[in-house]
């Protein structure tokens, strides 16, 4: 069966994966970008924009298991758009025509509305559904290839919680938010289910990853 991945999740030191105050002009809040610094100097990322350069260390090693082997992506509503996106039967998401995902992306969300095929192959279709019944219809959509859960923090937690993640990368930065969205919150003793790895880079990130036992 395939697998259910999550790749390239910021957090800060106190374990917030986004900040307060979401907005359209501010999509991680008070945080700013400074969860993803660390991911915008790789080459992964500056190819991902179309620009040359970028680092071609330990942290873009990391940074490009995020795309191969993926044919679905979960999403929730806050990482689709900022809030009041539900109000406007015009909104396409915060990416412009050509979304990154380049593949179906299910959105969850308690007010669905008809999906939305843009450019490049990406397909929104939007869900009110369990974690559960959202992974069915991604696995189908996927084809055989892996589904990618995209967050924000509490789908990434909903989605551990029940037992359905296989693989988690979380990249834990050093700096303080104090506030906002956590991504730990009910989530102890996660070290029983997954055996965890981390490594440190001269960035100053640490890469923790988890990976599922008795799978």
């Amino acid at each position: 069966m395939s697998q259910v991945r999550i790749h390239n999740f910021s957090i800060s030191l106190d374990g917030f994966a986004t900040g307060e105050g979401q907005a359209a002009d501010a999509p991680f809040g008070h945080a700013g970008e400074r969860l993803h610094e660390w991911m915008f100097a790789t080459r992964f990322w500056h190819e991902m924009v179309g620009g040359p350069g970028g680092s071609a260390g330990a942290d873009n090693a990391f940074a490009e298991r995020y795309g191969p082997g993926i044919g679905a992506e979960i999403m929730g509503a806050g990482k689709f758009g900022p809030p009041g996106w539900q109000d406007d039967p015009g909104y396409q998401g915060a990416w412009g025509p050509n979304p990154p995902f380049h593949t179906p992306v299910f959105v969850l969300t308690h007010r669905p509305r008809p999906s939305m095929r843009m450019e490049g192959g990406t397909t929104f279709h939007f869900l009110d559904a369990t974690p559960g019944e959202a992974l069915e219809q991604a696995r189908k959509a996927a084809d055989g290839q892996d589904v990618r859960i995209g967050g924000g923090p509490t789908v990434v937690r909903d989605f551990v919680t029940a037992g359905l993640v296989d693989c988690m990368h979380v990249v834990q930065v050093p700096i303080v938010l104090g506030r906002g969205v956590r991504l730990w919150d009910g989530l102890e003793s996660l070290e029983e289910s997954y055996d965890i790895e981390a490594v440190s880079t001269p960035s100053g990130v640490t890469h923790l990853t988890f990976t599922a036992k008795n799978r």
